[in-house]
């Protein structure tokens, strides 16, 4: 049976400064942040979705036919 070590030099070092690190305490305020401000994110993100959609349907010539006037056509909607 092999005997645990105690302390000593060969042992791991004992940090009295337990704050965590840079990186962790940026990981940490980017997720508060998030959890924070979740409904504004999902917000603005539906609208910028809703918007690339609209654009991209928006664009295609068989749309744009419907707002220009067609010669010979009915005159049910005078514009």
């Amino acid at each position: 049976m092999m005997a645990k070590q105690r302390g000593g030099a060969g042992g791991r070092r004992d940090y009295t400064n337990d704050s965590p690190s840079l990186l962790t305490r940026a990981v940490n305020s980017v997720f508060a942040f998030v959890r924070l401000a979740e409904f504004e994110i999902l917000f603005v993100l539906f609208f910028l979705i809703a918007y690339i959609i609209f654009k991209d349907l928006t664009s295609r010539p068989e749309y744009n036919q419907i707002l220009v006037k067609q010669p010979g056509g009915p005159d049910w909607w005078p514009y």
